[in-house]
């Protein structure tokens, strides 16, 4: 039996731009609409900076990185925010946990170390949390749908495993493979997805389970900001000659659609306008610029302008 649910999010990107054209050396240039901060993101940035303000004599710790940007983990350093990798044994002031989420061990782990917490777990990465916590506890074997060195992809897991060790994580059909004997002896089988993950990975997960399990659900949480900036991306794709993607190496969201728009058109994904030299534009008329969840805006305007010569 197969049964698929969608969970949709009211939680939509920052404030739509209007899409930006520019005519110059005979090069149109548009800005997609969804570019830049997610809901999510912004949440975290300005919560983190509400947060030195409202808390100016206490220690602020970000545990990780708060987003996949450098620039905006600099600037949270330079108001005195830092980010750290460990758990201190002992300690006072606030930790923030980031939009990733985190294990529950971790949160135990910073309350007994003896700072405050502040839970900055995206809404949408919390959901997917809930869904595992829910398939784990019906005794379904649990797929994750996702990268398993991703930070997001690790508290998932370690939410569901609390209830249960049948979990795989997998991107491809093939990185189920070693887990296909457990899953046709599994009664049930539930899937959830990462919250940027690409659609056409959940797809081609699900047409293999299809075909090995009994009874299978599906939710599909991929967040609605990361299925509207993919789609529109392609859309514009289809009418550039060149596609440039600003944002993180690091961001998941950011490099899959790199790797979305370079099956449609010449793409480059770059970090910042550093990287941009005036070869790259040779020969090319309609540019089209979009960018990660995790990519400020000051980052994306540097590079138009930049592109147009300004």
């Amino acid at each position: 039996m197969l049964n698929i649910l969608t969970e949709v999010s009211s939680l939509i990107s920052s404030p739509l731009k209007k899409a930006k054209y520019k005519y110059l050396n005979n090069q149109n240039i548009k800005l997609a609409k969804f570019a830049g901060f997610c809901y999510g993101v912004k949440r975290a940035v300005d919560t983190a900076k509400k947060l030195r303000l409202e808390n100016p004599d206490k220690n602020i710790y970000i545990l990780g990185e708060l987003i996949h940007n450098t620039d905006v983990i600099n600037e949270l350093e330079a108001l005195g925010i830092k980010t750290i990798y460990e758990v201190p044994e002992k300690g006072s002031g606030i930790i923030i946990i980031r939009s990733h989420g985190e294990a529950p061990d971790v949160f135990e782990r910073v309350k007994n170390a003896g700072f405050e917490i502040v839970d900055l777990t995206c809404p949408d990465v919390k959901k997917v949390q809930q869904r595992a916590i829910e398939l784990a506890q019906k005794d379904y074997f649990v797929i994750i749908v996702g990268k398993s060195n991703h930070p997001e992809v690790i508290a998932i897991n370690a939410n569901a495993e609390k209830f249960t060790k049948n979990i795989a994580i997998a991107t491809t059909a093939e990185e189920l493979k070693p887990y296909e004997e457990k899953i046709k002896s599994h009664k049930k089988v539930g899937i959830v997805v990462q919250t940027t993950q690409m659609v056409s990975s959940l797809n081609a997960v699900v047409t293999y389970i299809n075909t090995i399990a009994k009874e299978v659900i599906i939710y599909n949480t991929i967040c609605q900001s990361t299925s509207m900036r993919q789609k529109e991306a392609k859309e514009l794709a289809s009418e550039s000659d060149l596609m440039v993607v600003v944002g993180s190496k690091k961001s998941a969201n950011t490099t899959h659609l790199a790797e979305i728009l370079n099956k449609c058109t010449k793409t480059i994904h770059i970090e910042n306008d550093s990287e941009l030299n005036e070869n790259l534009f040779e020969n090319i008329q309609n540019i089209g610029i979009t960018a990660g969840a995790s990519t400020p805006q000051n980052v994306i305007d540097k590079v138009i302008n930049k592109i147009r010569g300004d």
